[in-house]
């Protein structure tokens, strides 16, 4: 006699979580609304050639580049299991760039006069981190998932937009030499810190390939 109301109550539940995700994905599409490709190359072309060999500019490029092949591998999945790592791997990517950027750029950026640029970026990585937490409830080769899949990868892209073509622009033209030569290091060792030293030890084995723990294939 129980067991319908239980099923009443998990389908209640299912829908009001549904619900939720739909007005966050509202929201954060309100935020970050599309930018076009040809604005998107157009910044990182001014980036590439903003940033010197090794420098904090450009090793956030390198990982914008790796983050956008990874959501590219999640796509081209042909099945579940494959999915799941290069969601993994996308995960991993992701939250060490982000984590990098939060204890050295950002702060680097408030410093240099952008606090408020530095809080909006603060919030849409927050954003993007919840995003990407929800696609691990979705079943990975559904429409639900490539739907959620679809709003984290236009969210990182505008982000990673605003980021190339305003304020690492900024922080390259105005943060003295001392600030971005600390912003170097501590970028590269806060990376490394969770790339080496976090969930991605080890190899992520999928569809034949194996992944470094920096995300390069091997």
């Amino acid at each position: 006699m129980m067991k319908e109301p239980s099923r009443s109550l998990a389908r209640f539940c299912e829908i009001q979580r549904r619900l939720a995700m739909s007005i966050l994905d509202k929201a954060i599409a309100a935020i970050t609304p599309p930018v076009s490709d040809e604005k998107r190359l157009e910044a990182r072309d001014k980036a590439r050639a903003t940033a010197e060999p090794g420098d904090w500019l450009s090793q956030i490029l390198d990982h914008h580049e790796e983050i956008e092949d990874a959501f590219a591998e999640i796509k081209a999945a042909s099945t579940a299991d494959a999915r799941r790592v290069a969601q993994k791997r996308l995960g991993v990517l992701l939250n060490g760039h982000a984590m990098a950027e939060e204890a050295v750029i950002y702060p680097a950026l408030a410093e240099a006069g952008k606090l408020g640029h530095a809080n909006t970026a603060y919030t849409e990585q927050a954003a993007a981190k919840m995003q990407l937490a929800a696609l691990e409830t979705l079943d990975p080769l559904s429409d639900d998932y490539l739907d959620k899949l679809g709003h984290l990868e236009g969210a990182v892209a505008t982000h990673v937009y605003q980021e190339e073509s305003d304020w690492f622009q900024y922080m390259k033209q105005f943060a003295s030499v001392e600030a971005q030569a600390h912003a170097t290091v501590r970028y590269r060792e806060e990376y490394g810190r969770y790339i080496d030293g976090g969930p991605s030890i080890g190899r992520f084995q999928g569809e034949g390939r194996s992944f470094a723990s920096d995300g390069r294939h091997i």
